[in-house]
């Protein structure tokens, strides 16, 4: 009989730092100038996957960074790092006969999670569509940048699309140093200090749902949201890859709240809630609604979908 397999789930990680530790080393012995090796330089590089650390750890790693981040850009930050809930798995629903392209969910989310101004990201795409179109690609069938004077134009619908929140997902396989993964309700996030830039998880990211910073990113002073989450919308470096967390340092509050995009839509067409709640909105909308989900083909089994109520 085989043996069980009891290694540590994070073993890759202690291997990737112990030889980065080495690497690092060596290079500071011969490489840099003695006033460049401060401590907090070293806390940084040697910092543990965020899963490896205790409390005491992370309180330590979160003050460090409240002072990184104040130095930088002025503003003091709140970190927090809040763990799921028990019983809950969170699940998105969209109304797409209703959606009317406004867009006001990707500003929204903009402003919430700190995304870079310029260069500009943005987490939510909005597709529009004609009326009638017969989906094929739709990624490439899209019109992803449209200017009317007025939304939404008569013979055109919309299609928000962000993270579906995989419950298998992809970009978690093959991520080399376990930045990102998926937490227990349902959340997948990612660890910036551990993501090396290598895009493997966009490429395997079938909904296009992740960006990359290429440059340092920019928030004016006044723009930032100084209440974030160590695993969410905390400032993020240049050469990350990051993604819609459902609003985690919302959503994981007591009581609950709805994520940013939610709460803004005007016309009611985004739903959220606990899939585990046969009494939530999101499990109503499942069960008398006609739901799809994004390439259910694909095994990726998505907590996000799209319905249409009318």
């Amino acid at each position: 009989m085989p043996k069980k397999n009891t290694k540590n789930p994070c073993s890759k990680t202690v291997r990737r730092r112990t030889f980065l530790k080495g690497a690092a080393v060596g290079l500071a012995s011969f490489a840099l100038p003695p006033a460049q090796a401060d401590a907090t330089f070293w806390e940084s590089f040697f910092q543990k996957h965020f899963r490896e650390m205790n409390e005491d750890e992370l309180k330590s790693v979160m003050t460090r960074l409240e002072e990184e981040y104040r130095e930088e850009y002025d503003v003091q930050f709140n970190i927090k790092a809040t763990k799921p809930i028990d019983g809950v798995q969170y699940g998105y629903g969209l109304d797409l006969s209703r959606c009317i392209g406004c867009r006001r969910c990707v500003y929204a989310c903009v402003g919430e999670n700190n995304q870079s101004r310029d260069p500009q990201i943005h987490w939510i795409s909005v597709l529009q569509f004609e009326k009638g179109h017969k989906w094929v690609n739709i990624f490439e069938e899209a019109t992803k940048y449209y200017n009317p004077n007025e939304v939404p134009e008569e013979e055109y619908f919309y299609m928000p699309v962000q993270c579906q929140q995989c419950e298998n997902p992809p970009c978690v396989k093959v991520c080399p140093t376990k930045a990102t993964w998926k937490e227990r309700d349902g959340i997948t996030v990612v660890d910036y200090n551990w993501c090396i830039g290598c895009r493997y998880c966009m490429a395997a990211c079938p909904y296009g749902a992740r960006r990359f910073n290429w440059g340092k990113p920019r928030v004016s002073k006044e723009e930032y949201n100084a209440d974030v989450h160590y695993l969410g919308n905390r400032p993020r470096y240049k050469g990350v890859v990051e993604k819609c967390t459902f609003c985690i340092q919302r959503t994981r509050e007591e009581p609950g709240r709805y994520p940013a995009c939610v709460e803004i839509c005007p016309v009611g067409a985004r739903k959220f809630g606990n899939l585990l709640d046969p009494h939530s909105e999101i499990r109503y909308c499942i069960e008398n609604k006609r739901v799809f989900r994004l390439k259910e083909d694909l095994n990726t089994s998505p907590k996000f979908y799209y319905f249409f109520a009318t």
